[in-house]
């Protein structure tokens, strides 16, 4: 069935009327919400907004972690045909104002007490007329959304439905703010029609459905998040809400998911235990074992079956499946988007016997251009394109697409609106290539392209997840626009490095002290070494510089989507950039 708009999500699944769409923790134990249960929840909330005067054309916005009040959210507004405008729980005040007065929000939803206060602090200098709290309403600045859920009807409303079959595919669906890896966040206007066409598309083949379950930890702010979850639900798998990173390890053992969906950050942080609990003893022998199994039975893994071998099936019972183990055991579909996978990163998890489907979009595509699928999978590409979207790399290499899931537009802002188009093909941003099976690459952002002095241009993504694959490594940011040669700064996973260290009799009382050690850094200086080795002549990393801080989206370093922003980076350590740099020169002049 294609879809015309989000209500129709909705309504499929009020239609299919499963006994149990979500799941979110209540005093310590799972609790689970019928179809019914949301219908009446979202009809409550849909007749409140219509009631305090909220038509379509208007903006709502929803600071919120993961919970089912998001979706009850979304989808009240929806039905009206309101534009909801999410916004990150980690963003400022600051921040959050410039989001609610950029988009002109008439209401906003908020989580709990501590978001709220946010809001109360700037609320005069917004648009803002009512604040709903999810949590328990205290003191009268808030509506209790509770209530207002509870209210809802027991049967169905025919004057809210028919004007909901109303709503067009041209439509205003939402407002998305771009996380922004660099300068101010713009407003991504995706209508009904752009989200529902790419939600027609993007899990044909995966054979999800009622009787999966899925757990929604990644900020449903973020565009592939909420894509995810409407995808899901539409297909009846059940939603279990984790609205907080900390409790994904206690989530995934308790629900034990059969669909995971993940970004990159995700599945590294997976792979770095797996290092950790084999790094000495009996256990790092079995564990290199099974690898050197796993890596002779990797295509079968990837051509989606399951292998034969004796050994395999060994190397399974004692290695594999205690990876599994740690996401629920029960795991059949695994997903990555949102960033990179890394083929280092994809070539080991094929290797343990999981099939990841890396997938690749961005906000104004809504998002997703191409996945790999079940029935069309192929390492070291993003998939081929969903069938309604076109795609073609320009002259220079950047990636261009075109089809009906691709915005209209930035929202107040013609002019970036403009520089985003080429005719009616939209410019991602992107490098890619496609092969001659039609499945696309993406090699790194067009604007990250590093050229030296020497006029030598360098991809620093594919190198920067080569690097990380290590599991001493965090991140890295690989340095050398217009120098003289590329170097990279590196965070270094310190669980790991602090048991190397006490391992090594070497005592520190801070990470400063730690990564100034010369073992310490001799020890990543031959990590990189060993890169250098792959690597053409002018791609050689020259010098490596220790950082002792862990990367995140609070200290600006990540975005809340969990993507490098480089720029921050090369800005909070530009003098010891400029300095590395400078006594390297030093040494060659001399």
């Amino acid at each position: 069935m294609s879809l015309r708009t989000l209500n129709d999500v909705f309504f499929a699944v009020v239609e299919r009327n499963l006994p149990e769409v979500m799941l979110h923790r209540v005093h310590g134990e799972w609790a689970r919400l019928s179809a019914a249960d949301l219908y009446r929840s979202v009809a409550g909330v849909s007749q409140a907004l219509a009631g305090w005067g909220i038509r379509q054309g208007d903006r709502v916005a929803i600071l919120s972690e993961n919970r089912p009040e998001w979706a009850v959210a979304d989808f009240a507004c929806q039905l009206l045909g309101v534009a909801t405008v999410p916004v990150y729980p980690t963003l400022t005040p600051e921040q959050i104002s410039f989001l609610l007065c950029d988009a002109g929000t008439r209401a906003i939803f908020v989580s709990s007490q501590a978001q709220l206060q946010k809001i109360l602090a700037i609320q005069a200098q917004t648009p803002l007329e009512k604040i709903v709290l999810m949590d328990e309403a205290q003191g009268g600045h808030t509506i209790p959304m509770q209530r207002l859920m509870q209210q809802g009807p027991r049967q169905r409303d025919e004057q809210l439905e028919t004007g909901a079959r109303q709503i067009a595919p041209e439509d205003l669906a939402t407002i998305i703010y771009t996380s922004g890896t660099t300068g101010t966040p713009k407003g991504v206007t995706l209508s009904h029609g752009n989200m529902a066409s790419n939600l027609s598309c993007s899990l044909s083949g995966f054979g999800a459905g009622p009787g999966d379950v899925s757990v929604s930890f990644l900020p449903l702010s973020h565009v592939t998040a909420r894509h995810v979850d409407f995808v899901l639900l539409y297909h009846g798998v059940t939603l279990a809400y984790v609205p907080f990173a900390s409790h994904l390890p206690q989530a995934l053992v308790e629900v034990r998911p059969t669909v995971f969906v993940a970004v990159p950050r995700v599945y590294e942080k997976i792979y770095a235990q797996a290092e950790v609990k084999t790094k000495s003893g009996p256990k790092r022998w079995i564990y290199h074992w099974a690898l050197r199994v796993g890596e002779s039975h990797r295509e079968e893994v990837l051509a989606g079956r399951t292998p034969k071998s004796l050994a395999w099936k060994i190397a399974n019972r004692l290695v594999y499946s205690q990876v599994r183990a740690g996401m629920g055991g029960r795991v059949r579909l695994f997903i990555s988007g949102g960033a990179p996978l890394g083929i280092e990163l994809a070539k080991w998890y094929a290797t343990v016997g999981i099939r990841i489907h890396e997938g690749y979009g961005l906000t104004e595509t809504s998002p997703v251009i191409a996945v790999n699928s079940p029935l069309a999978h192929r390492l070291g590409t993003v998939g081929q394109p969903l069938s309604n979207v076109e795609v073609r790399i320009a002259p220079d290499g950047e990636i261009l697409v075109r089809g009906p899931s691709v915005f209209r537009g930035y929202w107040n802002n013609p002019a970036e609106t403009a520089a985003a188009f080429e005719g009616d093909w939209f410019k991602t941003g992107d490098i890619g290539k496609l092969d001659s099976d039609g499945f696309l690459s993406v090699t790194d952002r067009k604007k990250d392209l590093i050229k030296t002095s020497g006029g030598k241009f360098i991809a620093p993504q594919p190198l920067e997840n080569s690097l990380k694959h290590n599991p001493l490594i965090a991140e890295a940011v690989i340095l050398g626009d217009r120098r003289k040669f590329p170097a990279v700064l590196l965070a270094p996973y310190f669980p790991l490095l602090e048991e190397w260290a006490r391992a090594n009799s070497l005592a520190f009382s801070s990470r400063e002290e730690l990564v100034a050690f010369e073992r310490v850094q001799e020890l990543f200086e031959g990590i990189v070494q060993d890169l250098n080795q792959k690597l053409a002549q002018f791609e050689k990393l020259k010098k490596v510089l220790l950082v002792a801080e862990e990367f995140s989206a609070e200290n600006g370093l990540l975005t809340v989507s969990m993507k490098l922003r480089r720029r921050a980076a090369e800005d909070r350590y530009r003098e010891k950039i400029e300095e590395l740099y400078h006594q390297a020169e030093a040494v060659v002049e001399s």
